[in-house]
């Protein structure tokens, strides 16, 4: 985020920001068909997601949890990302989301609203926050019930 424009960078702190204060889809489901439990033991965070998936694409997605600013913040907007796709296609955005944050951006990748979680890479003690949501999810999704660490 050092090389961003002043507005942009303070337009995608509150976003986050925003989304920490008024998590999506932040409650426990009925039915789940997937659910997983992550846990960041450096820093404390817990997220439990819940997926239900049908005919092959992600229908509802939810967590509850707590967690840092970043953590809750990746987790709503990740909910938010993920509804209405084909698993592989969220297969796909975990892999390009992540590599995102530690390597460099995918190219010809949109990732809309979880653009503004890029700026995580630059610290890099955060990068665990912001991908222990998509950690989690991708565990639910391949039946891996319980997470002890991101990684």
């Amino acid at each position: 985020m050092s090389d961003m424009q002043p507005d942009l960078r303070e337009l995608y702190q509150e976003v986050i920001f925003d989304h920490n204060r008024s998590p999506r889809n932040y409650h426990g489901m009925e039915r789940p068909s997937h659910v997983a439990r992550g846990h960041n033991p450096l820093c404390g965070d817990e997220i439990t997601v819940y997926v239900r998936v049908e005919n092959g694409v992600v229908a509802e997605a939810s967590f509850v949890g707590q967690g840092c600013a970043i953590s809750t913040a990746s987790a709503s907007l990740m909910t938010e990302a993920v509804r209405g796709k084909p698993l592989d296609e969220v297969e796909a955005l975990f892999r390009d989301f992540h590599a995102m944050l530690t390597e460099s951006q995918p190219e010809g990748r949109d990732f809309g609203k979880l653009q503004v979680l890029a700026g995580v890479k630059e610290f890099p003690v955060r990068v665990k926050c912001a991908t222990l949501a998509w950690h989690t999810l991708h565990n639910a999704l391949a039946g891996v019930a319980d997470t002890a660490k991101t990684e």
